[in-house]
């Protein structure tokens, strides 16, 4: 039995990286303005350098951004056995959305852009977390029920509090943040693509190592108590490590939702729920998803460009009013 799930497990994850890989390798050469094959083999300018300085960043960026929204979606889920857990549900979100808008409308250095933005959305996704632990030393056992109710509050003083600095703003920064608020896809350079992988990879493959934890934690606190699991220290542990994919990730792309909700939801019907084998699909095929959402959003009306947000929001409003409807 435990080959066979090892087995499954490794053939999953070959599978859902080749997806991943293809997604990487053939969305880039998609677009409104097509490119010149020949060119690229011959690497020829311009067309070279828009797939390698443009579109080929903008891919990678995409996988991991999908990557990590779909395993902290997964990891909520197991952590609240909740369907409806998300970074989105949770406030987690939010949180760091605001956290990025203050930076925003605050910062004017560029060289100090990134981080400082980056240090707001993670100090934003942290404020969450401490509220989560809160609840948890309060209470004596965590409720989902009350964690997304509290989601929910979040979700809505953070919003008010987004569009009272937007407000506030002058036109060019009142611009800059309703364009980011969109949540959107942009190249980036490839240093900080490795900053990100720095800190997204480490975190994700932590939380595909404690796999086997998140199945005992999933049937229930009293259940994996009773086998010798500290479920309080533990769901500190995935709660910090959810937020900080998320914090992470939305200070560079800003707010995209519903990923943490789609992927794990298909993924699921697909190969099941043992956490051994849905992480690691959720981590390439949230990947993969995404950066299959971007180049719609950038093709589709070519030369206008939707933002990629709009499009997971557009996807991923009805599934969530389904769920609903299902419960």
């Amino acid at each position: 039995m435990v080959d066979h799930l090892r087995t499954k497990a490794l053939g999953t994850l070959i599978l859902f990286a080749a997806v991943a890989l293809a997604a990487v390798a053939i969305c880039p050469l998609v677009g409104g303005s097509g490119l010149d094959y020949g060119m690229l083999l011959r690497q020829e300018r311009p067309d070279w350098n828009i797939f390698v300085q443009l579109r080929l960043p903008r891919a990678l960026l995409a996988l991991l951004t999908g990557a990590a929204l779909a395993v902290s979606g997964t990891l909520f889920q197991a952590l609240l056995r909740d369907a409806l857990a998300t970074p989105s549900s949770l406030g987690v979100s939010a949180a760091a959305s605001l956290g990025a808008v203050i930076a925003i409308s605050t910062n004017i250095d560029r060289s100090t852009f990134f981080p400082l933005v980056w240090l707001f959305a993670l100090a934003g996704a942290a404020a969450v977390i401490i509220l989560v632990a809160l609840l948890g030393r309060a209470n004596k056992r965590f409720s989902s029920f009350t964690l997304l109710l509290t989601g929910i509050a979040i979700n809505g003083v953070c919003s008010a509090a987004v569009l009272l600095l937007n407000s506030l703003a002058g036109i060019t920064k009142s611009f800059q943040i309703t364009h980011w608020l969109m949540g959107g896809i942009d190249a980036i350079e490839y240093s900080t693509l490795g900053l990100l992988a720095l800190v997204t990879i480490p975190v994700c493959v932590w939380i595909l190592v404690r796999a086997r934890t998140w199945n005992v934690l999933s049937y229930g606190e009293a259940w994996a108590e009773g086998r010798g699991v500290d479920t309080r220290s533990l769901s500190i542990q995935g709660f910090i490590a959810g937020a900080l994919l998320t914090g992470t990730l939305t200070a560079v792309t800003g707010p995209i939702g519903f990923v943490g909700l789609i992927v794990p939801h298909l993924l699921r019907r697909l190969v099941g729920s043992d956490h051994r084998v849905l992480l690691p699909a959720a981590l390439f095929g949230g990947g993969a998803f995404l950066v299959v959402c971007d180049t719609i959003s950038r093709s589709v009306l070519a030369p206008i460009e939707i933002p990629v947000g709009v499009t997971t929001a557009l996807l991923g409003g009805p599934f969530f009013v389904w769920l609903l409807w299902k419960r």
